[in-house]
């Protein structure tokens, strides 16, 4: 395992620089300003409300799950929270996701469309570059989950095929709060979040910090550090500024390898790859800022900076001796796919008020610039080197991107209002193998994306919306420049559809929308030009609806539901045709009844998932012996249970505990080089102390 010590100094140092200096800042003109909107944010994703201007201005479908909701669902990672909203499908490889994996609307969970953000600044490592998968951010940071599908995702991007997941942070209050949690396969979580304001109110500095350790089911251990400083001032021209620093440090006994067949099914529960390691690292700085130029004009301007590294420490397999012993067994042969990423970003946002012939209308404009690069190497080594050897492939890999977006919502009357909106894409990717005497292509593109939504108050408790729009995904620099030759690669593009309605009525909530995607250019493999690999033009189609369903029965007691129905997520084209896109479910289902008296509440939720293929050819046997490769067939349905409660001692002191997968139900998570397994049953206890 690496040293921690110096990494970990560093992102606290500079967490408490920042506290401390902006701490200071302190005037006493802005007195009367609220401390919650001192931390200015890009306001990415708006929170829906029940009021009908802000509800007005959603086309699309928008689901928020807030702190109170979080701290009741109990989760390892956000995945526990993305599983339970509709439209969203999880391919979990351990319970703390450290890498993410899902599918949106019937898009594979195995290759994601979807944009991820945190406070606004995209945190996928690569978003033209690749991969998007290594870096997931920790739920215990995180004060509210945003989840916006539909044409309202114009204004994002690039990747926004699926939606647009943004993670809003915490801001810590005055004082500190500490909490912990102990829990099965000896895991250990301590958190501390601390704050505090300036006597004006003007200026406020906070650090949300966390340390987490386990064996992990199936002995997959884990060590987590992160540590998150934010600080913010207003000043007394209008003008406010808030930054955040933060540092992330996981090692991780995970892999690629999963489980054989025959172990699987007889119920063994050891670690597949127990040598293997996934080891992360991130550090990150954000800056906000926001100028309130008169009562109709905001400019918001979020300039951010990451630097990610992911060290992956696999050793080899002898594959002849793997299907004798009908488990995975390892030579002293290691291979370090080793690969950092850095991101430098600017973006800004003007958001104007004004009458358009006559009309209420509001107006945004912003534009991006973005660079990215990921250095990828790969060390040959044997065991006994500790992780030292030949250097075989070293490759450099950049993107520059610039972004322009432009929409205006156009209220044709109190009830009904639409949104037209154009985004332009634009971006050259570039590859040096220096392992290759510095062999370089490059390749560019530029996307036109345009869309309209409208939204139509039926009444005071039920709003019709929908939309239309084109959004697209980047082909990565290994797949644009593979082979080192520009393959003419096209962003892979989706043309969008959605009608929906939602209302709330009394005791009831609900929502429901219907969705088309319809895919005409994934890049497949295989090429009628003898030159190129790479070929435009596969092809997919979308089709569900998304069903959410709310009552408070009375008593304490509630009832919540949901739904996502995609009878057709197909190949249209290709080798493929006819078949299902793996990791896309027809169903996927949740139920959760709750109960709220005074201090104590409690939830018991089920989780479904419908059966599923591993692979694109739609293979049904999975197969039984070690061979190399991305593995195939048919996941069975499953339905999980939860238990959780918690208790409010005190107003400072909160008692929670949690059992997850009530029935111990064994399932079948994902599959690539053998079966990932969902977790057995776990126990977890904890308690929040705030002073």
């Amino acid at each position: 395992m690496r040293t921690k010590l110096s990494r970990l100094s560093l992102g606290i140092t500079l967490a408490f620089v920042s506290l401390n200096t902006l701490a200071q800042q302190q005037t006493a003109n802005a007195a009367t300003a609220e401390t919650k909107d001192i931390m200015p944010t890009l306001e990415v994703i708006r929170v829906v409300g029940d009021a009908a201007p802000v509800l007005l201005e959603q086309t699309g479908t928008v689901v928020v799950v807030d702190r109170k909701q979080i701290e009741q669902i109990q989760p390892l990672s956000t995945e526990d929270i993305l599983r339970r909203i509709p439209g969203i499908n999880i391919k979990s490889e351990e319970e703390t996701a450290i890498v993410a994996n899902f599918g949106m609307r019937g898009l594979s969970a195995s290759e994601s469309k979807s944009l991820m953000l945190e406070d606004g600044v995209p945190v996928a490592p690569g978003l033209f570059v690749g991969n998007d998968r290594y870096f997931n951010p920790r739920i215990q940071r995180v004060e509210q989950v945003e989840v916006l599908k539909g044409s309202a995702s114009l204004r994002y991007g690039p990747s926004t095929i699926g939606g647009v997941v943004n993670y809003q942070t915490k801001t810590p209050d005055d004082g500190v709060k500490l909490s912990g949690r102990v829990g099965s396969f000896n895991m250990q979580e301590v958190s501390v979040e601390a704050g505090g304001k300036s006597a004006s109110g003007d200026a406020f500095a906070g650090v949300v910090a966390t340390h987490a350790s386990s064996d992990g089911f199936m002995d997959k251990d884990y060590e987590m550090t992160d540590v998150m400083a934010k600080a913010g001032v207003i000043f007394d021209n209008n003008q406010k500024l808030g930054i955040k620093v933060s540092r992330y440090e996981n090692d991780a006994n995970i892999s690629y390898r999963g489980l054989l067949l025959g172990d699987y099914q007889a119920g063994a529960t050891y670690n597949p790859a127990p040598d293997d390691y996934f080891l992360t690292d991130r550090t990150a700085f954000d800056i906000n800022h926001e100028w309130t130029i008169s009562s109709q004009a905001t400019l918001k301007t979020l300039l951010y900076w990451s630097e990610m590294s992911r060290d992956y420490w696999r050793y080899n397999v002898d594959t002849a001796a793997s299907n004798t012993a009908g488990r995975w067994v390892y030579t002293d042969n290691l291979t370090g796919n080793n690969r950092s990423f850095n991101r430098t970003g600017i973006e800004t946002r003007l958001n104007i008020d004004h009458n358009l012939f006559g009309m209420v209308s509001n107006s945004e404009f912003g534009l991006r610039f973005m660079q990215e690069e990921a250095n990828d190497t790969r060390i040959r080594a044997v065991r006994s080197a500790d992780r030292t050897g030949v250097n075989d492939r070293h490759r450099l890999d950049s993107a520059d991107s610039v972004a322009a977006y432009a929409q205006t919502r156009i209220e044709l009357s109190s009830r009904f209002a639409i949104t037209p909106g154009l985004r332009v894409e634009s971006y050259e990717q570039k590859r040096i193998v220096l392992t290759e005497d510095n062999a370089t292509a490059k390749s560019s593109n530029t996307e036109f994306l345009p869309g309209l939504g409208l939204t139509y108050n039926l009444s005071q408790s039920a709003q019709l919306y929908g939309g239309v729009y084109r959004a697209f995904s980047p082909a990565s620099n290994g797949v644009a420049l593979d082979g080192l030759t520009d393959q003419k690669l096209d962003g892979e593009r989706s043309t969008n559809f959605e009608l929906g309605l939602r209302g709330k009525q009394g005791a009831i909530n609900y929502e429901v929308a219907a969705f088309v995607m319809d895919f005409n250019n994934q890049v497949v493999t295989g090429n009628s030009d003898p030159n190129l690999s790479q070929s435009n033009g596969g092809k997919t189609k979308h089709h569900g609806m998304e069903f959410m369903f709310g009552y408070q029965l009375g008593g304490g007691f509630s009832i919540d539901t949901n739904a996502t129905w995609v009878p057709e997520s197909e190949f249209t084209t290709g080798d493929n045709q006819g078949n299902r896109l793996p990791y896309a479910p027809k169903i996927i289902a949740n139920l959760a009844l709750s109960y709220q008296q005074e201090k104590l509440s409690a939830a018991l939720t089920a989780h479904h998932r419908g059966e599923q293929y591993g692979d694109a050819s739609n293979i049904k046997d999975i197969p039984t012996d070690a061979a190399g490769g991305i593995w195939g067939g048919l996941m069975p349905s499953y339905t999980v249970l939860d238990l959780t409660a918690q208790y409010e001692l005190a107003d400072n002191i909160r008692l929670f505990g949690s059992v997850k997968n009530l029935t111990d139900k064994r399932y079948i998570t994902g599959l690539r080089q053998g079966i990932y397994v969902g977790p057995e049953r776990s126990f977890e206890i904890g308690a929040s102390y705030s002073f």
